[in-house]
């Protein structure tokens, strides 16, 4: 089988890897990859949102599977696209139509799908630019923190968690006004639950699913959980305190509502979920959805899983996913994420990096990097991922760590603290 992923981030590095593997993938291709993709495949210079494109990509290179990495495709309806098009009737995709790709695309509708299955999430109203008045009203009847989500994708960056009432109303009003564009254009407020956050990744043919490993990752910048969102500063899997009982109530209350409410709506969903939840005094909660895998949750998602995903991935187009087998490594992952100086906010690229051939016993994913002449430089906030896996995640994260300072670039920063809640 000939296969192209769509991407350029440290997900799609994890996806290379792990497929490359594959006794059923004949040729791998990534657009438009990064310096690590290409150690497992040919990455091929076009952008994930020019559809044609990819049209002609899948053409020329005879492709027979299309992985859709990141939301912002699937958002566009890269999915919805290709079946239309009479060349690619064949193809097998991973990734939902644009509709269904609309529980990460809108806040508001996610909330919506949520209510109508009576999956467990926080109170919520949404607002748009004619409403902010009545928005800063209902502001001053919560009780903080207050939660102000962008509506659309905002490329991680689109939550806020506020102290203060009026720096609350203002920041709603900066919203409104276009500080996240047009995905602000409608925004949510929503009730603060406090918890310890994870996330349950399903892969899903409509019908059936699979969990995967579940993981927990870290977003804010700074040590102990301070500091501004960023794409992912670390993750681990599993997660100690998700026990079986746990699970269990996720699957009757999250997972099976979920998929139940994909039918009910018939929605043309063969791909992953990604439900991130939080734990609120030994209940599960519905925090949001993704309609992909996460990042860097997948550094320590994938590396655990040990079958072959392909088979997995061509059960989805006939609905066939019941007849797989999933089968996870019972050790523990963990991964640090290298990220450039200044990030999230600006930071430089071009950097070279150095000291990757020391790092030993963990697995290297790129995320931001790209090859300069013969060097290796960064290439984006997020650098490097280093994953390792151990019996235990603590003595995962050591070796992570160990190689984390081996790796040099200037401006390089990482966070030592990751699972420090556990």
């Amino acid at each position: 089988m000939r296969i192209l992923i769509l991407g350029s981030g440290g997900r799609e590095h994890a996806l290379s890897w792990k497929i490359s593997q594959s006794s059923s993938c004949d040729a791998l291709f990534i657009a438009p990859g990064n310096a690590g993709t290409a150690q497992h495949g040919t990455n091929l210079a076009i952008g994930y949102n020019d559809f044609e494109a990819v049209k002609n990509a899948v053409i020329d290179e005879k492709i027979d599977m299309l992985i859709v990495g990141p939301e912002e495709p699937l958002v566009n309806g890269i999915v919805d696209f290709c079946k239309n098009e009479e060349a690619l009737q064949h193809l097998h995709l991973v990734g939902p139509s644009k509709e269904s790709a609309q529980l990460e695309g809108s806040k508001a509708y996610a909330k919506e799908f949520m209510a109508e299955n009576n999956i467990p999430t926080a109170g919520y109203k949404k607002f748009n630019a004619q409403q902010i008045t009545e928005g800063q009203a209902y502001i001053a009847e919560c009780q903080t923190p207050i939660v102000l989500k962008a509506d659309g994708l905002a490329a991680g960056k689109g939550v806020l968690i506020i102290d203060n009432i009026e720096e609350a109303q203002q920041a709603l009003a900066d919203m409104l006004g276009g500080k996240f564009g047009a995905a602000s254009a409608e925004v949510v407020i929503e009730e603060f639950l406090s918890g310890l956050e994870f996330s349950v990744f399903v892969l899903t043919d409509g019908k059936n699913y699979k969990i995967l490993p579940v993981a927990k990752d870290y977003k804010r910048i700074g040590e102990g959980d301070t500091g501004l969102n960023t794409g992912g500063m670390g993750a681990i899997s599993p997660v100690p305190f998700v026990d079986e009982v746990m699970m269990q109530k996720v699957i009757d209350r999250v997972v099976k509502p979920t998929i139940n409410g994909l039918g009910k709506r018939s929605m043309d969903y063969k791909g992953f979920v990604f439900i991130g939840l939080i734990e609120v005094q030994g209940e599960p909660y519905v925090i949001e959805y993704n309609c992909r895998l996460g990042d860097p949750e997948t550094e320590v998602v994938l590396p655990r899983i040990e079958n072959d995903l392909i088979p997995l991935f061509a059960s989805l187009k006939e609905q066939q996913l019941h007849k797989e087998q999933l089968t996870i490594n019972p050790k523990s992952a963990a991964t640090v994420m290298l990220v450039s100086g200044g990030y999230p906010e600006a930071y430089q690229k071009g950097i070279a990096l150095s000291g990757l051939d020391q790092a030993k016993d963990s697995l290297l994913f790129h995320a931001g990097t790209k090859m300069n002449a013969s060097n290796l430089v960064t290439n984006g906030g997020r650098v490097l991922a280093i994953t390792s896996m151990a019996d235990d995640f603590k003595d995962a994260l050591s070796q992570s760590m160990e190689n984390a300072n081996k790796i040099q670039f200037e401006g390089k920063y990482f966070r030592t603290d990751i699972g420090f809640d556990l």
